[in-house]
């Protein structure tokens, strides 16, 4: 699996951003967001369980991450029609303002690392990716463990603070001075 530091392999996949066929499809690269913060979430699959939780989640802070220069990338190895049929079926889901990318391939999940071996499909996988496509932050969770994504956005206040925080630090909190 890429880890901290790594970079962000090249990607081309077809994105979700509307529940309109007509408008619903755009292309999205690695070089999409140039300059902004990227966080990538990877779900195992549509018409699911916690995976609408953890979209809808993040879905409601997508301001708060944007007002962060940050765009949000939700993930699956579903295809593009797959998602779009998930956001028509779904109100909260067709509400959902970042692209939900298709790896049906399962290239980037796959040179990622996060890859399910039993079940085939993409882990609850978070990667926040800097401005220069250096991955900051990976965490994955079980199948079965939906994540937090409050917590995804304090790490992002944390990393663009290029300071040390502490435990439980919060953006607005005083950071750590080195001795």
């Amino acid at each position: 699996m890429l880890t901290v530091g790594d970079r962000l392999p090249s990607f081309a996949l077809k994105g979700v951003v509307s529940t309109d066929p007509k408008t619903a499809f755009t292309d999205v690269t690695d070089e999409s967001f140039r300059g902004q913060w990227k966080v990538l979430f990877f779900w195992p699959k549509d018409f699911t369980f916690v995976c609408p939780t953890e979209i809808v989640g993040f879905a409601e802070i997508d301001g708060d991450f944007r007002d962060r220069d940050a765009q949000l990338l939700g993930v699956s190895t579903d295809s593009e029609f797959v998602h779009l049929a998930w956001k028509q079926s779904r109100e909260d889901l067709g509400q959902v303002p970042f692209p939900m990318l298709a790896d049906i391939k399962r290239e980037l999940s796959t040179a990622l690392g996060v890859i399910d071996r039993n079940e085939g499909v993409a882990l609850r996988a978070t990667f926040i990716v800097d401005p220069d496509n250096v991955i900051r932050f990976v965490s994955v969770n079980d199948l079965s463990v939906g994540r937090n994504p409050q917590e995804v956005l304090r790490v992002l206040d944390a990393l663009q603070t290029d300071e040390l925080c502490p435990c439980n630090w919060s953006k607005g909190e005083e950071t750590l001075k080195a001795a």
